[in-house]
């Protein structure tokens, strides 16, 4: 049976959300197709969330998760972009490229936490958070704005579309011998070149 859990490679938040879309075997996958769904891919990230959206991360609702795909989406579209991402079965929702900016800018206008700080009973202080608007809403508004950090290094910024066979998933490039989201999928691509010299058909997922 396919999976419904996505892959999380240690690449940066907009990254890994963007991997919600991802493939084996069986086909191409949403990992964001019900709340469950999307609480599960958030508890998996919580531990790189700002405490106060990771409490937040089990609250989200469908409206949320509406939210989150369309930015999702977004962010996707930005990368086919920046990549030249040839692939069809990776291509986002969203086709427009100025559609794309405007869905994350949007989105990071959603609640927001603010760091303050409380006395507490013996006198001491400690930072606690100050949120506005509903948690899933927080959420979004912390993903976005990581992806306007992200994609605002856009000349800088060495992502790639994984082509190995079958693959839909983004990576950095962080080492300059780096061709592949992972070892898997450059494992797959070898094969495949050695079965259009050779003839031989390649190992499957």
């Amino acid at each position: 049976m396919p999976t419904s859990q996505p892959p999380l490679m240690g690449q940066a938040l907009p990254v890994e959300l963007m991997n919600t879309v991802f493939a084996d075997r069986h086909g191409v996958h949403d990992a964001l197709t019900g709340v469950d769904g999307a609480r599960r891919w958030l508890a998996a990230v919580a531990p790189r969330l700002d405490a106060p959206v990771a409490a937040a991360a089990d609250r989200v609702t469908g409206d949320d998760l509406a939210r989150l795909r369309r930015l999702r989406d977004a962010l996707r579209r930005l990368a086919a972009e920046l990549t030249g991402d040839p692939r069809a079965a990776a291509a986002s929702a969203i086709g427009e490229l100025e559609t794309a900016v405007r869905t994350v800018n949007e989105h990071v206008y959603s609640a927001r936490s603010t760091p303050i700080l409380e006395l507490t009973g013996d006198g001491g202080v400690v930072e606690e958070f100050r949120t506005t608007g509903p948690p899933g809403e927080l959420v979004i508004g912390a993903m976005a704005a990581e992806a306007v950090h992200f994609f605002g290094r856009w000349r800088d910024l060495d992502l790639r579309a994984c082509l190995a066979p079958g693959c839909v998933l983004y990576f950095i490039k962080n080492h300059p011998r780096r061709e592949w989201c992972s070892t898997a999928c450059g494992n797959r691509a070898r094969a495949a070149r050695h079965y259009a010299r050779h003839g031989k058909p390649p190992t499957t997922r």
